[in-house]
């Protein structure tokens, strides 16, 4: 198995609306759990990595249902903090074509989002560990969530863990006072991987690639294009030894194509592009290629290409299943990767 790797932020009791239901039409919700890291633990779980999720939970059944499910799918919670009132909340409606996904979330006051410094003991949680991965989305949660991340990344550094982050920037979650373009950067000066797409380097650090528009590519996207944002980022963040950035191109909500490009060695790796013509779920996308990209680092860390690879493959399946959660095999990624890409039952 090797070392472990941690994650470490908020996981949410996931209310999807059944099929294409707009909120007002809904009778009823589908119950499952999600959020960025659990969500890349999980991923590294089904790839026989050890992964160690770390969060904080309040006492009671609904945090006990969400601890059973990190548990069946392999992921480690013995690291789990308890306290605090509540499980935070996300209402999710299903767009279809020219009609787009909508997420309300209801996670103020929840219990990470009133974690404090100090209350993990990072060294504790980071024996035996080769990799410590964050996300963007938890020190938008709050001030204490915030210094408990800072905290992590930095006895990560001291202990020689590698730090990969993914910036997930989310407009909506920065309500406590202070500003992403504020609160990340001395975050990500800690980081050794750093994984955005071109509106979170743009709305955190002001660094976009020239005449891009999401809203406007009709799925073509010119890959070439990012090596700038890439090499501005790592100047900006000089620990930083690989920069991703995935690539989406929105045709509309049921068809996008995908893919991504890795830099490393002053060189811009591009991976295969992927046309996904008919999406059951892309919420976890981006936290599918991480997991494929980690396990990907970790499995040819001296193939920077094949763990992009690994990645896109995996994040493309991940689009074809329902949930939060990447539920698929190394083999089942492998094999997409050489080409079957066709569907037929495997039996």
């Amino acid at each position: 198995m090797g070392k472990k790797v941690v994650t470490f932020g908020e996981i949410m009791l996931r209310l999807a609306t059944p099929g294409y239901l707009r909120f007002s039409q809904a009778g009823e919700y589908s119950a499952t759990f999600g959020g960025g890291e659990a969500n890349v633990a999980v991923s590294l779980a089904n790839y026989g990595i050890e992964a160690d999720f770390v969060t904080r939970l309040p006492k009671n059944d609904i945090a006990e249902a969400c601890i059973m499910q990190l548990r069946s799918r392999n992921v480690s919670v013995n690291n789990i903090l308890r306290g605090g009132d509540r499980v935070g909340i996300y209402f999710l409606e299903t767009g279809a074509v020219s009609r787009a996904s909508k997420v309300i979330y209801d996670r103020a006051g929840s219990s990470i989002a009133t974690i404090e410094k100090g209350m993990i003991d990072w060294k504790e949680v980071f024996k035996d560990t080769q990799w410590f991965h964050w996300t963007g989305i938890t020190p938008a949660l709050s001030q204490g969530a915030a210094e408990a991340c800072l905290e992590a990344v930095g006895t990560a550094n001291e202990m020689g863990i590698t730090v990969s982050c993914d910036l997930n920037y989310r407009k909506n979650l920065w309500k406590y006072g202070k500003t992403a373009a504020e609160v990340m950067p001395a975050l990500v000066e800690g980081c050794d991987i750093i994984l955005g797409n071109e509106e979170d380097c743009e709305k955190v650090f002001g660094i976009k690639p020239e005449g891009f528009d999401a809203t406007s590519t009709g799925g073509e996207i010119n890959a070439a294009g990012f090596e700038s944002v890439c090499t501005q980022m790592m100047k900006k963040f000089p620990r930083c030894k690989k920069m991703i950035v995935t690539l989406r191109g929105a045709i509309n909500a049921n068809h996008n194509t995908w893919g991504g490009v890795l830099y490393s060695d002053n060189t811009l790796k591009q991976s295969k592009r992927y046309d996904i013509t008919h999406i059951v779920d892309r919420v976890g996308g981006g936290d599918s290629f991480m997991g494929g990209l980690i396990y990907g680092l970790i499995t040819w860390p001296a193939d920077d290409r094949k763990a992009l690879d690994f990645a896109v493959a995996a994040s493309c399946l991940k689009h074809t299943i329902y949930g939060d959660f990447n539920l698929v095999t190394v083999a089942e990624v492998e094999n997409l990767m050489k080409g079957d890409g066709s569907g037929r039952v495997s039996r």
